[in-house]
């Protein structure tokens, strides 16, 4: 089974203006409101390519109990650990140009806290835990490196994507799947990523200092997989960008979605860059007829010279 954790979702409310004024009533063309934080992306996206997963993670309130029977609808299987506070709301508003407004995330208690690790500490060596998005303030800062401690002393696979220090404590736990976008990358060796090969040569330095795999998103520029031996690059199918947000977490579903059924780190890697795709050229994330369709377009290429 493959476990999701959203530490700190939200609802995101997504509001069109036509023409935005200060100091004056406006009124919505359209919104939307879909559940948001990158644990759950995943999870949806898993569950659209028919991928068995669960998802984990705290949701309270109203806006818990709307995620909740979304995720229902969407057939994602749940197991939240239900705290006190309403979860957070995230506002978008497009008003030709888009705005943003993150909600405070709710106080998490010491039983909180308890009751997650509890439940992740139940999975066993033929599960896999992805770890998607920042950890909260009220959080110890080095929660994504216990759990992945944890997880893989039972032989758990874990997959991390996240940025900061936090992706660093990780990587010496040896988790099978990292996934920093080029600036992510960047910003971990204070470096700019520039090029196919500057992000496979720091890929490499995160193999050398434990992870097992490691995928660089790099926008229009395709991908770079980085393994514990080879370097594989793949460019991105043609389409008009319509949507950047949960891109990189249907890579991420789509590659342990795939990879959890065919153990082809190749497939797994084409099949992630189709997904991340899909849902880019996409209004909400993708679905597989749309991945299956743009399979034909992601070429995988190996770079044969040694990156050094």
């Amino acid at each position: 089974m493959i476990y999701t954790v959203t530490l700190n979702p939200s609802i995101d409310y997504i509001v069109e203006v036509e023409d935005f004024q200060i100091n004056s009533l406006n009124r919505m063309k359209q919104e939307a409101k879909f559940p948001g934080g990158k644990g759950i992306n995943v999870s949806r996206v898993l569950s659209r390519i028919g991928s068995g997963n669960k998802a984990l993670g705290f949701i309270g309130g109203f806006t818990g109990s709307f995620i909740e029977s979304f995720l229902q609808a969407e057939n994602v299987h749940m197991d939240f650990t239900h705290i006190a506070e309403d979860t957070r709301i995230n506002i978008k508003l497009k008003t030709g140009k888009e705005t943003e407004i993150n909600g405070l995330g709710p106080k998490i208690t010491e039983e909180n806290y308890q009751e997650l690790l509890a439940k992740i500490d139940r999975l066993a060596s033929q599960d896999t835990i992805v770890l998607a998005g920042s950890v909260p303030p009220s959080f110890p800062p080095n929660f994504y490196e216990t759990v992945t401690k944890r997880c893989a002393q039972r032989g758990v696979k874990v997959v991390v994507d996240t940025s900061g220090p936090s992706l660093m404590d990780v990587v010496k736990h040896r988790p099978f799947l990292i996934k920093p976008n080029h600036h992510e990358l960047g910003d971990l060796f204070s470096v700019e990523i520039e090029t196919v090969k500057d992000a496979a040569f720091y890929a490499k330095k995160l193999i050398e200092a434990g992870a097992r795999n490691v995928i660089v998103s790099m926008a229009g520029e395709g991908a770079v997989l980085q393994t514990e031996g080879k370097t594989y690059t793949a460019g991105v199918p043609r389409g008009n960008v319509v949507n950047s947000v949960g891109a990189g977490d249907s890579v991420v579903a789509g590659f342990i979605g795939k990879y959890t059924k065919t153990n082809d780190i190749i497939q797994a890697f084409k099949y992630g860059i189709a997904a991340g795709s899909a849902t880019a050229f996409s209004t909400d994330l993708c679905q597989k007829q749309e991945i299956e369709a743009l399979l034909p377009q992601v070429h995988i290429q190996q770079l044969e010279e040694d990156i050094k």
